[in-house]
């Protein structure tokens, strides 16, 4: 009887294990996740193995856009010079000038998002190299900024949220933009440095705010830097309507003393002298319409 037992318990065993054998070979394969191949505003093919989970920005404005598209517990780390929404200053602080290498590394980031002229082309090809890449946006006009936002959503599985947040924007942009479309258009210059004077030039976004409000930026040369340097001349030829920079009280101390033939110019005869929000005017970010009414204020008044 011990025989006939042994025997049938082997057989059972060898059943059970055929069984379970046929049910694996049943179940169907997990197909591997597909790379996910992105080309960068600059012309950079990057290979990701995953869609990202673990992002932050190396610009200011860029972190803006992550803020209002991604899930928040995406967004890893901040910078020093990032400051809005609040939520920011709940994430790790880390150096992106000069990039503290092994603090990225620490953080673990699948995709590190900046801008043109924020992060130099090396710095993102040693990141490359130390296996994190880097996305690289650049902004000429408003709608540059609508799309590189969208751009976000498709990297990151969100472009609903993203299409909502400019669809908004889009609305808002064209409001505006319809209330000055008979203006007869004010020359507005906007100073960045007083000495010497450097000034936001026609390659600029500031220059497409202008065109939405129905005035033009005073500065018509086409430069090679988007922010080039002027002399006193050069400025006084323009005679701006509208001057932005500070308040004329600011600006008195350390402009118009440095340059007080420059007090000759229409902006200063006529007091038209504004000090915008710094941040406003020069990120590229989903408060641009902020801005734009910003602006609107001081052409408007």
């Amino acid at each position: 009887m011990p025989g006939i037992y042994t025997l049938r318990r082997s057989r059972f065993i060898l059943h059970t294990i055929l069984c379970l054998l046929l049910l694996s070979c049943s179940q169907p394969e997990r197909p591997p996740q597909e790379a996910l191949v992105l080309t960068d505003d600059l012309g950079r093919e990057l290979t990701l193995q995953r869609k990202p989970e673990r992002v932050f920005a190396f610009a200011s404005s860029m972190s803006e856009m992550l803020y209002a598209v991604l899930d928040t517990s995406t967004i890893t780390a901040r910078t020093p010079t990032d400051d809005y929404p609040e939520a920011v200053y709940r994430k790790p602080l880390v150096s992106n000038y000069p990039v503290d290498y092994e603090q990225v590394l620490a953080l673990k980031p699948d995709l590190i998002f900046t801008v043109e002229g924020i992060t130099p082309l090396e710095v993102a090809e040693r990141l490359q190299q130390l296996g994190v890449p880097v996305y690289y946006q650049k902004y000429r006009t408003v709608e540059d900024i609508f799309t590189g936002i969208e751009d976000i959503g498709r990297i990151m599985g969100r472009e609903q949220q993203a299409r909502q947040l400019t669809d908004s924007l889009r609305q808002e942009v064209a409001s505006i933009k319809a209330r000055h479309r008979k203006q007869e258009p004010q020359k507005v210059l906007a100073i960045t440095w007083s000495d010497p004077i450097y000034v936001y030039g026609q390659n600029t976004i500031f220059t497409d705010k202008l065109r939405i409000l129905g005035a033009e930026n005073a500065v018509q040369e086409v430069f090679e830097q988007p922010y080039p340097a002027l002399t006193r001349e050069y400025v006084l030829k323009l005679n701006p309507d509208v001057l932005l920079g500070g308040t004329k009280e600011e600006l008195e101390e350390k402009f118009f003393n440095l340059y007080p033939e420059l007090r000759r110019i229409k902006a200063y005869q006529q007091n038209r002298i504004y000090k915008p929000d710094d941040n406003l005017m020069s990120r590229p970010s989903p408060r641009v319409v902020e801005s734009l009414r910003e602006l609107e204020g001081f052409l408007y008044p």
